[in-house]
């Protein structure tokens, strides 16, 4: 489906969102992804709405990405006698493993792995960072706290340890059932919550085996510290805002996204940022101006997608959202500050021959009156490299894999054309010019640039580059063998 924006849109599926009608309402509104929480939901209402997005893109016979986000281990604390209490500013608390129900002075946190790695001076961050603990003396399996925070602390309030690296996993149990169904399902992207370390990406991966591409949530101090080895196990990155800001002081957020963002473009790896973009319209028709400028400045530097969460899923207004994200896109996209913003944070990456190839599929591309770049990939190496050169003209991806279309539906300006399988370069540049115009990309008066690589169909060959008219008949003769 062609889209008049480049970054692409995710849009979270739930209890508003759940139907035929509306998940195909939705894509055509604009969402190109959709992403399916692991977290609500049984495996039985999972694989109905992955069976509707098949049947929409069946119908619709435009490629769409579906991602599985996994819950991630759940830190809680036990319950209260009370159901509640209330903790005052100053006021001493302990933690510990006694699962008696809690008082004002106590309460269980079932958790040995987290009074293992406790130290005087940590932090405790309870109900979303709203009540805050620091530890002044620990043991295994006790911590004795000072509020430094208070607040209401109630019945299985989920818990953050932001000053350490907990010696957890980032697959619970759930995780790995839940893994191995939406695998079994065939989702196309995979994303791995709780990361704090490159290892639990490559155990996703193990588990995973090849059935989906691995994003991680980069949502925990450590992942940041971490993020250049995270990334490079990755295929894919989601800033998770929204834990960041909680274990994070919420004005160290906005320079990290925006320092995740060019990291990730660098290594022409998909990134998203995610949480609270359009929140107000869980309830509203309208988003606040804040949000809207939240999302434009997402886009402004120049990441791949945007998320809807609560506000598609759940929210009362699905369809305006999307619509939302799309209309704003579109502006931004249109402004010629976004040419000045994406021109000056292009970076030069010059390593291999697909490197230059598509470096300078770009160029002639800009120079020239060249409607788009239509790149021929097998695992979507060469138009995420494309995308990374982030061009003016559009980007056609052509592969014979469907599932390589659908991943590709997460990369920047990229719109994936399903084609057989080739093995002639002479009938790669015809099949792009018939993909161009058919598209409504160019006519047969219109010039394209072609990249390929030889032998087809493998994995890292792109090695070829023609600029070449749209017109076939001319492609014949002037290339006739």
């Amino acid at each position: 489906m062609k889209r008049n924006r480049r970054v692409k849109i995710v849009a979270t599926l739930g209890p508003a969102s759940s139907t035929y009608e509306m998940i195909r309402q939705l894509h055509e509104t604009g969402a190109d992804v959709f992403r399916l929480n692991m977290s609500h939901g049984t495996h039985a209402e999972i694989a109905e709405r992955h069976a509707i997005i098949r049947q929409v893109e069946k119908d619709l016979d435009s490629p769409i990405a579906i991602l599985a986000d996994l819950q991630g281990p759940k830190l809680r604390v036990g319950e209260f006698a009370n159901g509640a209490e209330e903790l005052e500013w100053g006021a001493s608390f302990r933690l510990d493993l006694d699962p008696t129900p809690g008082t004002q002075e106590r309460v269980c946190l079932p958790h040995p792995e987290i009074f293992a790695a406790l130290e005087p001076g940590a932090h405790l961050l309870v109900n979303d960072g709203k009540l805050r603990l620091r530890v002044e003396e620990c043991a295994e399996d006790h911590a004795n706290c000072t509020v430094i925070a208070g607040g209401t602390i109630s019945n299985r309030k989920g818990v953050n340890v932001p000053d350490v690296v907990l010696p957890l996993a980032a697959l619970s149990e759930k995780d790995r059932k839940d893994l191995e169904f939406v695998a079994g399902l065939g989702v196309d992207w995979l994303a791995l919550s709780f990361v704090q370390r490159a290892a639990d990406v490559e155990e996703a991966r193990e588990l995973c085996g090849g059935r989906a591409a691995i994003l991680s949530k980069i949502e925990k101090p450590a992942a940041v510290k971490a993020f250049e080895e995270i990334l490079a196990a990755s295929d894919g990155i989601m800033v998770a805002r929204g834990d960041l800001g909680v274990e994070l002081p919420v004005q160290n957020v906005p320079p990290i996204q925006k320092r995740l963002v060019r990291k990730c473009r660098a290594a022409a790896k998909p990134v998203i940022v995610a949480t609270q973009m359009l929140e107000s319209m869980i309830e509203s028709p309208m988003p606040t101006r804040a949000e809207v400028s939240d999302v434009a400045t997402a886009i402004y530097e120049g990441t791949d997608a945007i998320m809807l969460s609560a506000e598609s899923a759940a929210g009362k207004y699905p369809i305006e959202a999307v619509a939302t994200m799309d209309n704003v896109a579109r502006e931004v996209e249109n402004d010629p500050t976004y040419a000045e913003v994406i021109e000056s944070s292009r970076m030069a990456n010059r390593e291999s021959v697909a490197d230059g190839i598509v470096a300078a599929a770009r160029q002639i591309a800009e120079a020239t009156d060249i409607k788009a770049i239509c790149c021929f990939t097998s695992s979507g190496g060469t138009a995420a490299l494309v995308a990374r050169e982030r061009p003016w003209v559009p980007i056609i991806a052509l592969t014979s894999l469907r599932g390589t279309a659908r991943r590709l539906s997460l990369t920047w300006g990229t719109h994936c054309v399903m084609t057989g399988e080739l093995e002639r370069f002479k009938q790669a540049v015809v099949n792009a010019a018939r993909a161009a115009r058919a598209e409504g990309y160019a006519d047969v008066h219109d010039q394209i640039v072609v990249t390929a690589g030889v032998p087809f169909n493998t994995s890292g060959t792109t090695n070829i580059l023609r600029v070449a008219p749209c017109d076939e008949r001319l492609i014949y003769r002037t290339d006739p063998g």
